[in-house]
C-alpha cells in the first residue's frame, strides 16, 4: 500500500510518500482501507516535532494522521465477523497511522457511518465535530445571545457558526479575506466580517447598534481574541481552544482574568461523559443535517501541500484526504 511518512520532523517537505508494507490487525482491531484521512494543526505540530498533548513526540519514521474513515477490510483474532465490509470512521486516538491506504484500530474505536454521510463528512465529525460540541457545551448558546466566532472559516469554526445558530444565537462569523468571509456569510452568520481590516470591531459594534456580545469562541488568541473579547458585555465569556495566530508550536492563547476559560482536556470529556459519546452525538448531528461540515480535500500523495495550505490558513473547513 501507499502512505505518507515521516522520517525527520521539520517542514511540510520532510512527509514523504511511498509504498509500505500493509498492516495486520491484532487481536481485537480492525483494518480499514481507508477513503478519507483527517488532517489537522496538531499534526502539524507533531510533525515539527512538538508534543501537544502526547506523552512524547511521536516516534521516527512514523505515518502521521488519527483520523480515518472507509471500508473494514480485515478482522484481527476475536473481532465479529459482522464488521467486515462495514462503512465505517474511527479516531486513532495517540496512535499514529492514518495517512495511508490502509489503517488498523481498536473495534472499540470503530463507528458505523450513517447512511447519508460520506467518508470525508464522517472524518470532520469524529475528530472537528466531536470537537465543536465539546466546546461549546461549556456555554450552550441561546436566543438573546451574541456569539463570536474567531476563525469562522475553519473546520471548527464552521460548526460553532451553525450549532449557534441553530439555537437561535446572533452569530458575527470572523475570517480572513473576501473569498472565506462568503463563505461564512452563507453557513448562516448574521455578519461576516473580515479580521484583516483593522477596523473590523467597529463593523461589528455597529452591526450590533451598542448590544455587547455575550459569548466568544477562540482557537485563535492574539490580536484578533484579544479584539473579539473586548466586544464582550459583562457577565460575557471567552471560550478558549486554541491559538492557531501564535503558530503550531506550544501556546498560551489570550486569557483575561474572569472572563476566559481553557475548553480543552479532561473537563469537557467529564461534561460529555466521554468521548465516544461526543462522537456518537456529533454523528447524529451531522445525520440529521443539523450540522453540515465543511471540506478541503487533497490527494494522500499531496499530503505535504495539505500541510502547507492548512499552515497558511488557505483551507476552509476540515482538510481531508483521499487515497
Amino acid at each position: 500500500m501507499h502512505a505518507v511518512r515521516l522520517y525527520a520532523f521539520g517542514p511540510a517537505e520532510n512527509l514523504t510518500y511511498e509504498e509500505v508494507p500493509d498492516p495486520v490487525p491484532g487481536p481485537g482491531q480492525v483494518r480499514i482501507a481507508v477513503a478519507a484521512a483527517g488532517v489537522h494543526l496538531l499534526d502539524a505540530a507533531l510533525r515539527e516535532g512538538h508534543q501537544g498533548p502526547l506523552p512524547e513526540p511521536p516516534r521516527l519514521p512514523t505515518v502521521p494522521g488519527r483520523e480515518v474513515a472507509g471500508v473494514v477490510d480485515a478482522l484481527g483474532d476475536g473481532v465479529d465477523e459482522l464488521w467486515l465490509g462495514r462503512r465505517v470512521v474511527a479516531h486513532l486516538g495517540f496512535a499514529p497511522g492514518g495517512y495511508a491506504e490502509r489503517a488498523v484500530t481498536a473495534v472499540e474505536r470503530v463507528h458505523d457511518i450513517p447512511e447519508n454521510l460520506d467518508f470525508a463528512a464522517a472524518v470532520a465529525m469524529i475528530g472537528t465535530g466531536r470537537t465543536a460540541l465539546g466546546i461549546a457545551q461549556f456555554a450552550e448558546p441561546g436566543p438573546d445571545d451574541v456569539v463570536v466566532v474567531p476563525a469562522a472559516a475553519g473546520g471548527i469554526g464552521t460548526l460553532l457558526v451553525q450549532h449557534a445558530g441553530n439555537a437561535g444565537a446572533t452569530v458575527i462569523g470572523l475570517a480572513g479575506g473576501p473569498e472565506k468571509t462568503a463563505r461564512v456569510r452563507a453557513n448562516g452568520a448574521g455578519l461576516a466580517v473580515d479580521y484583516t481590516d483593522p477596523d473590523w470591531p467597529a463593523e461589528v459594534r455597529a452591526h450590533l447598534g451598542g448590544r455587547p456580545a455575550s459569548l466568544v469562541y477562540d482557537g485563535v488568541g492574539g490580536r484578533v481574541a484579544r479584539e473579539a473579547v473586548a466586544l464582550l458585555g459583562p457577565g460575557g465569556r471567552h471560550l478558549v481552544f486554541g491559538w492557531s495566530a501564535e503558530g503550531t508550536g506550544q501556546g498560551e492563547g489570550y486569557h483575561v482574568e474572569g472572563v476566559s476559560e481553557s475548553v480543552l482536556g479532561p473537563a469537557m470529556l467529564e461534561r460529555a461523559g466521554g468521548l465516544r459519546a461526543l462522537e456518537l452525538r456529533s454523528l447524529a448531528e451531522a445525520a440529521q443535517g443539523r450540522l453540515r461540515p465543511a471540506v478541503t480535500r487533497f490527494p494522500l500523495a499531496e499530503a505535504a501541500a495539505a500541510h502547507r495550505a492548512l499552515e497558511g490558513r488557505d483551507t476552509i473547513g476540515k482538510v481531508v484526504l483521499e487515497p
